[in-house]
């Protein structure tokens, strides 16, 4: 018998926005957690913020409501976490970025081009044998335009993982202690 647990009923796919101080060992401690619950994470991605004090680490994952709840209390409880928001799909600007190596010769490559201008993406890098596309969008863009593009032979690519704030004019950062809001 495995020691992972069964796909979850109900499990739905949570974005957790976790900002904590920018020191060495907090993203290890993050995505330890939740190793230790048993579920995967889709994608992880952790840069600066508008503090240099504070990093923000955005974590996706399918996982339940309860579940969710209890790794959303064990967070807090970690050392250097300041804050944890559970962020709504509908409340939220979501994107990511995917580089993709396309295999093209003579005979399809005005075919990959055309992909490209419909889906308002870019070529950063042009070969005999193949162009690199970058794309910036929400998941859906992102998996449709690798869907299109699979036909002609996805060489390479990688993917930022999602990032994700809320929509107006507040920052998540306002609600950890010595905040300041810049530009104000």
């Amino acid at each position: 018998m495995s020691d992972y647990p069964a796909s979850q009923e109900g499990s739905r796919r949570h974005t957790l926005s976790v900002l904590v101080e920018n020191r060495p060992g907090v993203l290890a401690r993050v995505a330890g957690l939740f190793a230790r619950r048993a579920f995967n994470i889709n994608s992880l991605s952790v840069s600066p913020t508008e503090r240099d004090d504070i990093s923000r680490i955005t974590v996706t994952a399918d996982v339940a409501q309860a579940p969710l709840e209890q790794i959303i209390k064990q967070l807090n409880k970690l050392l250097h976490v300041l804050k944890i928001v559970d962020l709504d799909g509908s409340t939220t600007v979501e994107r990511e970025m995917v580089l993709i190596k396309v295999a093209v010769d003579s005979s399809n490559r005005s075919d990959v081009l055309e992909l490209v201008r419909m889906f308002r993406v870019r070529v950063v890098d042009v070969h005999t044998q193949s162009l690199t596309i970058e794309a910036t969008g929400g998941e859906d863009k992102i998996e449709a335009l690798l869907e299109m593009l699979g036909q002609y032979g996805i060489i390479e690519l990688v993917r930022s993982g999602a990032v994700a704030m809320t929509r107006g004019p507040h920052a998540l950062s306002e609600k950890v202690v010595g905040s300041q809001i810049k530009g104000r």
